[in-house]
């Protein structure tokens, strides 16, 4: 399998992590695993049939499809025919982008677009990047800058903080907050918290230069302890630490 990523010109960074291509090869014949990340996404499929949602949805050759922020993981068939370009968008952008359904509709699913949101096929075949970048240019406006606040308290703790001193920081009540993220993210706070904190552990994981123990990561991600870190592991990804 090859898989590439791409950044955004600098214009977008704001509204999108990442232009990304995915295509099969002889030896692909596998379920390939998603991890959360909090974030709403846009795939195209430019070539045959791919099972994503865990073998629930199928994705067609020449549709564009709308994926929702996902609470756990999530498992796509890849095989040798198979040819995905995707946009993995910022949390909250996609409603700032989009008049579509409010996006706890759409959460943990792969929803088919309608076919005028879609994009011109040819140009994706040419220079799909390119094609992107002034798609998406000129199509941004304002993104809500109370819930751009939240999400950056959130990130600056790498999810270790809670929930009511987000709210309190942020001038709003609980309820409020719930309300944002249920229509611009589909997860709630306490959900995006934890799939952030999740990260952040897991990006320590995997940083071969620190080797921390486990429970030291545990610690100062603010999990309770190591059991706590390895069942909140087991949840986003369905394995153990010892298995990624």
């Amino acid at each position: 399998m090859e898989y590439n990523e791409v950044k955004p010109c600098q214009e977008l960074a704001a509204y999108i992590h990442s232009f990304w291509e995915l295509k099969g090869d002889e030896s692909d014949e596998q379920w390939e695993r998603i991890f959360p990340d909090g974030c709403p996404g846009i795939v195209i499929n430019l070539g045959g049939p791919v099972k994503t949602d865990n073998g629930l949805t199928t994705m067609d050759y020449g549709k564009t499809y709308v994926v929702g922020a996902m609470t756990s993981f999530k498992e796509s068939f890849v095989d040798a025919s198979a040819h995905l370009l995707g946009v993995c968008l910022k949390p909250s952008v996609f409603s700032s982008l989009y008049n579509y359904a409010s996006q706890h509709e759409i959460t943990n699913q792969t929803v088919e677009f309608d076919l005028s949101q879609s994009f011109e096929m040819g140009k994706l075949n040419k220079e799909p990047y390119a094609y992107f970048n002034s798609y998406f240019l000129d199509k941004r406006s304002s993104v809500n800058p109370v819930l751009q606040a939240v999400l950056s308290d959130i990130h600056v703790s790498k999810g270790n903080v809670r929930i009511f001193e987000i709210a309190k920081r942020n001038f709003l009540t609980v309820r409020q907050l719930e309300r944002m993220f249920k229509t611009h993210i589909g997860l709630t706070p306490k959900e995006y918290v934890n799939i952030i904190r999740f990260q952040s552990a897991l990006a320590m994981m995997n940083n071969l230069g620190q080797q921390k123990k486990l429970s030291d990561i545990a610690f100062e991600c603010g999990f309770y302890d190591q059991a706590h870190l390895t069942n909140e592991i087991k949840r986003h990804t369905g394995l153990t630490p010892g298995q990624l």
